[in-house]
């Protein structure tokens, strides 16, 4: 499995300024100069339907599980597979103890002082630590957020010197949550196999790599709305399992050329497909542009769960017939996130890598 921590050693990101320390300077210290690197000309213009943000599809795992039921609540998952790229997942079966300690120790260890976390500061060329990422030039714009990534499945390929021993429940807390996510990253690639008609089999590797991504978006009282906390991005994973931390929403996905807010249920989690899903789906189902965007007195928390296949698997577009147009190539896992962590965000751009060149889209 040391393809697995390799790939993760491959972007070069530049080390930055702590946000969290930025966010909490006095007004002196932040000046326009110092914010220009964070400051997003024309977001403030963008197209926000705040009327539609209750509209997010929900699905039942329970019942998709369920042979009696699993086809009815199957179309509600196609359907937001396909028109929505996002759906949250209800009667999870996640004990609510593990959720509870998982939120309880992110808040923490990001309370701690900075000379503490930075015990745990990537090391370069390394997304794996304490951070940021996706910074490979001195002169683009940066999000306004620090985070901790590290990668928790398999175990076998876990670093787990990146793994924070304050607080001292934050370990444990990791290894119950990672693998209660392991079950619902199981469940919904064999459903999601189910739904394509192919072999269960043809699922087995690829939720076998999961990478945990905890998110700080500190306030900004100056001027909110000119910063981001994550840029537009789709996410390269097959698909994406996050939680929200805290009760403050900043999340906003990209539908029909507007920007739609997203309230998760409590009792949700939140899904997403990703680059290597639509791939595999022939561009069926959609990895959607999301962004997070700030609040002006409150700080902001998740927990990202990328799930992946296997790196040294390849993923192929599934046709649902012989005469469906081939929209993707098969590609390398590895090469595809190498190609994806080792540039900037910039919307659904790197999926672009795996189109085929001569289809007009």
């Amino acid at each position: 499995m040391a393809s697995e921590r390799r790939v993760l050693q491959i972007a070069p990101t530049i080390p930055v300024r702590n946000v969290q320390a930025l966010a909490a300077s006095s007004a002196d210290e932040l000046t326009a100069e110092t914010l220009d690197r964070y400051i997003r000309p024309g977001i403030d213009q963008d197209a926000v339907l705040e009327e539609h943000s209750d509209e997010l599809p929900v699905v039942d795992l329970g019942r998709l599980l369920n042979p009696e039921s699993w086809e009815e609540e199957a179309a509600k998952l196609r359907f937001a597979c396909e028109e929505w790229g996002f759906f949250q997942v209800l009667n999870h079966g996640v004990p609510e103890e593990v959720i509870v300690n998982i939120k309880r120790d992110i808040q923490e260890f990001f309370n701690l002082p900075l000379e503490v976390k930075n015990a745990y500061a990537q090391r370069p060329g390394d997304l794996q630590g304490y951070g940021q990422a996706y910074v490979f030039s001195e002169d683009q714009k940066l999000d306004w957020a620090d985070m901790l990534g590290i990668l928790t499945q398999p175990p076998e390929a876990r670093d787990t010197k990146l793994w924070p021993a304050q607080p001292l429940t934050f370990r444990k807390s990791v290894e119950d949550y990672s693998a209660e996510l392991k079950k619902i990253a199981h469940s919904i690639a064999s459903i999601i196999a189910k739904m394509l008609n192919i072999k269960p089999e043809l699922m087995d590797d690829k939720y076998a790599v999961q990478v945990l991504r905890m998110n700080y978006y500190p306030p900004c009282m100056s001027m909110p709305e000119k910063v981001l906390g994550f840029s537009p991005h789709s996410d390269g994973s097959f698909f994406t399992i996050l939680k929200e931390v805290n009760s403050v929403n900043g999340l906003q996905i990209r539908r029909h050329g507007a920007w739609i807010p997203v309230k998760p249920h409590p009792k949700a989690f939140l899904v997403n497909v990703g680059d290597l899903l639509e791939i595999m789906t022939n561009g069926k189902y959609k990895s959607i542009e999301h962004r997070v965007t700030i609040d002006a007195h409150m700080e902001r928390l998740s927990v990202s769960a990328f799930i992946n296949p296997k790196f040294d698997d390849v993923v192929s577009p599934v046709l649902g017939s012989t005469t469906e147009e081939v929209l993707y190539k098969t590609v390398s896992v590895e090469d595809y996130m190498k190609h994806y962590m080792s540039n900037k965000l910039d919307g659904k751009k790197a999926l672009d890598h795996a189109k085929v060149s001569n289809v007009n889209y």
